[in-house]
């Protein structure tokens, strides 16, 4: 009877509280790492290439600690990026709020992994072999059920709060922290075409995933980290597995060059601005939020009287909502206070309407290469006489972009 007692409180290895919480840490910490490194790097994006070992490893790790099938996560992870923020994307929280894709994004992902049409489009391309077909997908709750039995005899009672750790860690941090907080709160280094954030710079618990912005910029870069003060831990993973060979780097994003200010648009500097879009973008925003926030510090003295402080209201609300380069994202009200406010400050209007032409450089899809560098250098030279002084140190910084 002591013997089963003491199992029970401690399974066969008894630990202490502290080693036990200390294991599972640890536990959840592969999870974390198999889920960056094989299912998003390597299977969704192609960004790296892994030895086969690791890849079964991981497949096997996978399978015992979350069910995961590999196809359904890349399926649905590319149909997130194909369909962002837009009707039939798996999980945004612009589509079903960000309340529902913190709780419920496990969810999400169980209902989209149903969808047949989503596996066979975007599912291509993921491992087809006999143990995927045999094991890992046709009894994908096997695999946690060991797991369950593997921890409860290890740990005893104490080894059902480490399954449960376990099996709650992917659907938290990946499905509710990533998918719901990395496109509604945090810091941005791109102006890429969605909401999505860099929830923290330094991307240690969800394996880098936390530099959610800087993916969703450069979705197939092996590495997610782009800032110096910025770490990416999964890279740091990667970089080691390169070095037994167990790793190859596929795709990198591009380092930002800027030469000196040079007296014309030249075609390198075309490339280098289309390659760099999403930076250029992100430092416009930036400068039209300055010009609105001067604006805003004119105006707060005025604010006692009734026009004034109705202009000031305006301005305030409408600046959370210059970096929309989509007005579509934007709500009717919101799109009408917009305009309002661009109809009342003849600088903010013209720094809209010189982003949009901007944009449209590297958006177009039919214009020559000759046709586009013209129109860089036109509108490099409208942004010079603009009498704006933040355009026009913006026209000059351009001039310094290159492949």
């Amino acid at each position: 009877m002591d013997y089963i007692l003491s199992f029970l409180s401690g399974g066969l290895l008894q630990f202490s509280w502290w080693q036990v919480a200390l294991v599972a840490l640890v536990l959840t910490h592969i999870t974390i790492v198999a889920v960056t490194l094989f299912l998003h790097r390597s299977q969704a994006h192609r960004g790296i290439d892994l030895h086969p070992a690791v890849m079964h490893f991981f497949r096997f790790w996978l399978w015992m600690t979350t069910g995961m099938v590999t196809k359904e996560w890349v399926a649905i992870h590319r149909k997130h990026h194909a369909k962002c923020e837009r009707e039939g994307d798996p999980h945004s929280p612009m589509v079903f709020g960000i309340n529902r894709v913190f709780f419920q994004g496990a969810e999400l992902y169980r209902r989209e992994s149903t969808n047949e049409e989503t596996l066979k489009r975007f599912g291509y391309g993921t491992p087809d072999d006999w143990m995927e077909k045999n094991i890992y997908s046709r009894h994908s709750v096997m695999g946690i059920l060991i797991m369950l039995a593997i921890d409860v005899a290890l740990f005893g009672f104490l080894g059902l709060t480490v399954w449960a750790i376990q099996m709650a860690w992917i659907p938290f941090w990946a499905a509710g922290v990533v998918n719901g907080l990395g496109h509604f709160w945090g810091y941005r280094n791109y102006a890429s075409p969605d909401t999505s954030t860099n929830v923290f710079p330094i991307g240690l618990i969800i394996g880098g995933e936390e530099l959610h912005n800087n993916h969703h910029a450069y979705g197939t870069s092996a590495k997610f980290s782009t800032k110096w003060y910025e770490f990416d831990i999964g890279w740091g993973y990667i970089q080691m597995l390169r070095v037994l060979g167990l790793a190859k780097v596929r795709r990198m994003a591009p380092k930002l060059k800027l030469k000196p200010v040079v007296p014309a648009v030249s075609e390198s500097t075309l490339e280098g601005i289309i390659l760099h879009r999403y930076e250029v973008l992100a430092r416009y925003t930036d400068m039209l939020k300055k010009t609105a926030s001067d604006e805003l510090a004119r105006l707060k003295p005025q604010r006692r009287i009734g026009s004034a402080d109705c202009h000031w209201s305006l301005l305030a609300r409408a600046k959370n909502w210059l970096h929309h380069t989509d007005e579509s994202r934007l709500e009717p009200a919101q799109k009408a206070d917009l305009d309002i406010v661009l109809a009342q400050n003849q600088s903010l209007s013209t720094l809209v309407q010189m982003r949009t032409e901007l944009t449209r450089i590297w958006e177009s899809s039919s214009a020559s290469s000759e046709q586009l560098l013209q129109d860089l250098q036109a509108w490099c030279h409208r942004a010079q006489q603009s009498g704006i002084e933040g355009l026009e140190q913006f026209a000059l910084r351009l001039r310094r972009y290159a492949a």
